[in-house]
């Protein structure tokens, strides 16, 4: 079971980034998959979730119609498309998965520790 998170790099503000997730060894169909991101000092924090229980998709606030998340179970792939960059976004980002099945509190998708699947995670550096 592998996720490899590809995409990041160097962009100004106001950029438009897509980060990818690509599954190998199972399959994301039944899965949510999230991405969460690290800046340099900081915890990791939820960035969004796509296919929580319910087949709900939820974007922490500072991201709300900026980010879209996305996933393709036939090709075993997740998508984060990242408008109107900003500085702030600077982190490295990581997709993760956890299958649907074993949710047992919807309200917990903000929780980096119900995620058994990880990626390597992607640096995303927005300058101003």
């Amino acid at each position: 079971v592998q996720l490899q998170a590809s995409g990041g790099g160097l962009v100004q503000a106001g950029d438009s980034l897509r980060l990818s997730c690509a599954a190998s060894g199972f399959t994301f169909s039944g899965r949510a998959v999230a991405w969460f991101r690290q800046a340099p000092g900081k915890e990791r924090e939820f960035v969004a979730v796509t296919g929580w229980s319910g087949g709900t998709t939820y974007y922490t606030d500072s991201v709300k119609e900026r980010f879209t998340i996305s996933k393709d179970n036939a090709r075993n792939m997740a998508y984060l498309v990242m408008d109107r960059l900003k500085p702030e976004d600077t982190a490295i980002y990581y997709c993760a998965a956890k299958p649907i099945a074993t949710i047992t509190n919807r309200n917990m998708y903000r929780s980096a520790s119900h995620y058994p699947y990880w990626g390597q995670g992607t640096l995303v550096t927005v300058s101003s």
